[in-house]
């Protein structure tokens, strides 16, 4: 049986997960949205991994709530793992195949995710609900639309 966001959006289940969390990170001005498809990659750690930042801890709280939220009341289903809510400098909520990254934007430099998987393609997601596919981030261009 589908669910509301697979008939909503005619997706396949993994991906309209990964469109409900995008548009649950926009709901809440989270900033510098991609996700990071890694289904063609032998070592990775799931399918997808969506990244995001949040100008101060209140807002990154505020979307890591709103995302666990709407994934619920959309699908039942809560996210096996949610931590980071003490600082609030990196949120990460584990759906299984598609892991969620929040961070202070003061913090995601630090880590460079984008960087640590640059085989995955990357798709970001405007603040007006549109998207763009950038390909993989081989290359240092890529990074400097990401800061």
């Amino acid at each position: 049986m589908k669910t509301n966001i697979e008939k909503k959006q005619n997706l396949n289940p993994i991906h309209a997960l990964v469109e409900l969390i995008a548009d649950s990170i926009l709901d809440k001005k989270g900033e510098e949205v991609v996700s990071l498809d890694m289904t063609n990659l032998d070592d990775a750690m799931g399918d997808y991994f969506i990244i995001c930042e949040g100008n101060s801890p209140p807002q990154v709280r505020a979307i890591a709530d709103n995302i666990a939220f709407k994934v619920e009341q959309a699908t039942g289903e809560a996210p096996l793992h949610y931590e980071g809510t003490r600082t609030c400098e990196w949120v990460l909520l584990d759906f299984f195949n598609v892991v969620v990254h929040i961070f202070h934007k003061d913090v995601r430099h630090r880590y460079s995710l984008e960087e640590l998987w640059a085989d995955a393609v990357v798709t970001r997601y405007l603040p007006d609900g549109s998207k763009e596919i950038l390909g993989n981030n081989n290359s240092k261009s890529f990074l400097k639309g990401i800061r």
